[in-house]
């Protein structure tokens, strides 16, 4: 099963430290770890790995028995601002934004 999260408002950078965490885990161990992790990009996480685990309930799979197979996360442009400093200067303010793609894998063989 396979969820996106279009358009996240937080770096990419910040919010792999969080999908390292959870990647080859079980759905519910991985919603475990994010329950209690204090970044803030946990909440969108837990959400997607949720989406993703409902969409498979939808196919007919149980999710206890998925696994988190992989998380992408990628750069999903830049909000360009300026912010003004002394002297009648400029400085630019990019806000970076990060899209996530997860993949879960199921453990039980297809009969």
């Amino acid at each position: 099963m396979k969820a996106t999260l279009a358009s996240h408002n937080q770096p990419p950078r910040k919010v792999k430290l969080v999908t390292e965490l959870v990647k080859g885990k079980r759905i519910p161990a991985a919603l475990a770890v994010l329950k209690f992790l204090p970044k803030r990009a946990s909440e969108p996480v837990a959400k997607l790995i949720k989406s993703a685990a409902a969409s498979a309930k939808e196919k007919g799979e149980n999710p206890d028995d998925m696994i988190v197979k992989s998380i992408t996360v990628e750069s999903a442009g830049i909000l360009k601002k300026y912010m003004p400093r002394a002297f009648g200067r400029a400085s630019m303010i990019r806000r970076r934004k990060s899209r996530m793609i997860v993949n879960l894998y199921s453990l039980k063989p297809k009969a």
